[in-house]
């Protein structure tokens, strides 16, 4: 048997109307280009006034290079620079904190000084900065003010 066209419409109308209605999808903030390169350009700019070459890896909350820069130092100090940068994004601590955790071969982490998250001002995850070349202290706090300059957070609220 062949059901109607107004039927069929009736039939449709009624089970749209018991289905509750889905929520949109809820945005999280990202972490944006300007922003990246914002960061990037301060430790760089900071490291240099301080007489130090380093290189400098922003990565998003998803552990993607989003800005990378380097100043006269080593291929070297590049891929440290992002190892620590993506390991402080992919986990959410510096790479200071995650150096104690004692578990060296998780993917992506670093046992070494100089990469730090990036947080919102609320502690929404955005990723991590990493930066080497200099000693590890310089890298971390150069890293943290480049972060901080940019209004955005190295821990959580």
């Amino acid at each position: 048997m062949k059901a109607s066209l107004p039927v069929v419409v009736a039939v449709a109308a009624s089970l749209g109307a018991a289905i509750a209605p889905l929520h949109a999808q809820s945005l999280r903030p990202a972490l944006d280009f300007a922003t990246a390169d914002a960061i990037r350009d301060h430790c760089l700019a900071a490291a240099d006034r301080a007489g130090y070459t380093v290189a400098v890896a922003v990565f998003d909350a998803g552990g993607d290079l989003v800005s990378f820069g380097k100043d006269r130092t080593s291929p070297a100090a590049g891929a440290v620079a992002q190892w620590k940068g993506r390991s402080a994004a992919i986990y959410g601590y510096s790479t200071a904190q995650t150096a104690t955790w004692n578990i060296p071969a998780a993917p992506m982490i670093s046992t070494a000084q100089g990469g730090v998250p990036i947080f919102t001002t609320d502690g929404q995850d955005l990723g991590g900065v990493g930066v080497s070349g200099a000693p590890s202290a310089f890298d971390e706090a150069c890293g943290t003010a480049a972060v901080q300059a940019a209004g955005l957070r190295v821990t959580r609220p």
